[in-house]
This record gives C-alpha cells, structure tokens and sequence, in this order.
C-alpha cells in the first residue's frame, strides 16, 4: 500500500484544506449544537467538491483504511470514505460489493447526519438490494430502528428503485413509517416525501393512489414535499387533508 493511501494520509490533507469559517458555518447548519441532531459532531470546513476530489485520489485505499476513515470523529473523513466506497462499488465485482455494503450497514452509526446518508445510501444499500431482493430484510429492520439515521438509510434506499421505475418498496415503507409511533422527526418526513415526489415525478397516478389512502394521515412536511410538482389547486386541497 502507497503511503499516500493510508487513513492518516487522507485525513491529514482533509484538515489541512479545511477552512476554520467554514467549519462553523457547517456546525451550525448541520445542527451540531446541544439537543440538536447533529450534536457535537466536528467539521474540518471542507466543501464537498473538495471532498470528491480527494476520493478520486484516494482510490485502491484498502478495505481497512478506509474504515478507519469512516471512524473519524471528523464528519468530512467519514464523508470521504463514504465517497470512496460509493467510486468504488460500481466498478467492483459481487464478493467486494458485498464487503461495501456489510460494511456500510455494520458501521451505520457513524453514517449520523442526513448529508452522510443523502450521499451513499441509494447507491451502496440502495442498488445492493434492487440487485439482491433478499437485502431488504435487512433494511425492514431498520426502519424500525430507534436510530433516526438507520431509518434514513432505509427510505433513502428506495431511490434506486424508484429511479427503475419500481416503486413497491418505496409505498411500503412509507406506510410503515406513517404507523410508527416514534416518527415524529422533521428530517424522516423530509425524507419520505421526497422519496414519495421522486415516485410521483414518473407516476402521478402512483403517488396520487398513495395519497388518497394516506394522505389524511401524513404530517404537513411530508405532504408539502410530496405534493410539490402538482398544480396550486391540487395542492390547497391535499394540504386540506393533511395534519398540523
């Protein structure tokens, strides 16, 4: 292994680019103060252009190394192993996808802010289990989670279904998410209508079927985000159904 390519060498040249405004900036809107979701998480001030930049450079890090990264208590080194796993994973055969994506749900408590999982989750647990239909046992379970970000990664996961035009997954989890008691967080609903606007954006009638049978039951984030590419009065009357 080429020096360079090593956890420290990588993290090394993330503070060194790092930015000190920057990272307060960041720390603010990520969230990172007391009682916040973000709490006390730590920013070097590194954008994400910078960030793919390096990932392309730190290819061929080995599997270890890249774990040490995704440990970091530096929230832009853990985004870069992400990046790094993400570059890699579509060029790699099934045993190493595989590794990735264990890996990615193994380790999933350090994937802990809504940028982390945005990122990777539809492409890493996303495309494994549109490949392996078997993996969304797994991602059932995390739905149900107690971690916010575990059930962030499993509705995220959906977009590589949806991006194909299924859109199964996608329904059913977002039923599941409506029934659960906990699923209160601002950043679960954005999520999910999202995924909901992502499946309307290539089937309409799909998502207006989801909504006449949830819509009523939808918090108010989740539909906004849902219902936001209908027409003015379409969207009056749906946010008439929705809760406060």
């Amino acid at each position: 292994m080429k020096p360079k390519n090593t956890a420290r060498a990588a993290e090394t040249a993330i503070r060194k680019l790092g930015k000190p405004a920057k990272a307060r900036v960041l720390m603010r809107f990520f969230k990172t103060g007391p009682g916040e979701y973000g709490e006390g998480d730590r920013f070097c001030g590194v954008t994400m252009p910078v960030l793919r930049r390096l990932a392309r450079e730190y290819q061929g890090m080995e599997h270890a190394e890249t774990l040490k990264l995704l440990c970091s208590p530096w929230h832009e080194v853990r985004m870069l192993a992400l990046l790094v796993w993400m570059d890699e994973f579509k060029r790699a055969s099934t045993p190493r996808r595989r590794e990735i994506h264990l890996s990615y749900l193994k380790h999933s408590r350090w994937i802990n802010n809504w940028d982390l999982v945005d990122v990777s989750a539809p492409w890493i647990t996303g495309v494994w289990s549109l490949e392996n239909p078997s993996a969304l046992s797994e991602l059932r379970k995390r739905l149900c989670s107690n971690l916010l970000w575990d059930r962030r990664i499993a509705i995220l996961s959906t977009l590589a279904w949806i991006r194909v035009g299924r859109f199964e997954v996608l329904t059913e989890f977002a039923a599941v998410l409506l029934r659960a008691p906990q699923e209160h967080e601002d950043l679960m609903h954005k999520a999910t209508g999202w995924m909901l606007r992502e499946m309307g954006k290539r089937d309409r009638e799909r998502l207006t079927a989801f909504l006449r049978q949830y819509g009523a039951r939808m918090p108010r984030t989740m539909l906004r985000y849902a219902i936001e590419h209908y027409s003015l009065r379409d969207r009056k009357s749906w946010l008439a159904l929705g809760q406060s």
